[in-house]
């Protein structure tokens, strides 16, 4: 995980030698409906033959499976960090990343951010937003999760010369949410953060306790 402060399928084929018309089976089968190994209409089979069009259809259906299952990576479906501890007075106060990012949770819900990137893919549009907005802490099945809402844009930024005059980029949004995960160091310190990019990857946006200066 890199970390940033910032079958071939076979058509069934049944041989038919010779057969009477009343041996024919009109198979409306919803294993062979499109969407399930392209075969459409009506298959005309001898009726010796409908269960082995039947078998390879389950076989089909199950090929397409373990290939749509292969193609989800490991955080597309993240649930959590596991912590449920951590209290409310205990993730306030200031949160920063080492590219200038700088985010104030305060006691009474209310929060400061200043340079705070998108999340997940819209990281890559290369903006930064500064405001103000609110914040609260949840506690759910995978683990405890801080949900931050800009509701003031105060300030637009970007990341590099090459994305603001990238007029293929959408604009900024005025207004945004992200979901920081809770976690915590091997010293038991809390540390903030989310996905960046493609979720395939992995990368984390991390946020760490504000130095004192």
């Amino acid at each position: 995980m890199e970390t940033t402060g910032l079958r071939a399928i076979a058509s069934p084929t049944a041989e038919l030698n010779t057969f009477n018309k009343s041996d024919k089976v009109p198979l409306h089968d919803p294993l062979l409906s499109v969407g399930r190994c392209g075969l459409q209409g009506e298959v005309l089979v001898a009726a010796g033959s409908r269960l082995r069009v039947r078998w390879a259809a389950v076989g089909c259906v199950v090929v397409v499976l373990a290939v749509l299952a292969a193609c989800a990576g490991p955080y597309q479906y993240y649930n959590g960090t596991g912590v449920h501890d951590a209290t409310s007075a205990e993730v306030s106060g200031g949160w920063e990343n080492i590219e200038g990012t700088r985010v104030v949770l305060r006691e009474d819900a209310t929060a400061l951010l200043e340079k705070l990137d998108g999340q997940d893919f819209d990281f890559d549009d290369g903006w930064r937003l500064s405001g103000t907005g609110t914040w609260q802490l949840t506690d759910e099945d995978g683990g405890q999760v801080v949900r931050l809402t800009l509701t003031t844009r105060t300030k637009v930024e970007s990341r590099s010369p090459a994305t603001a005059t990238d007029t293929s980029s959408p604009d900024p949004p005025s207004t945004y949410v992200w979901s920081f995960y809770v976690d915590r160091d091997q010293h038991d310190e809390l540390k903030l953060f989310f996905f960046y990019g493609d979720p395939d990857a992995g990368n984390t946006y991390e946020m760490t306790r504000k130095t004192q200066s």
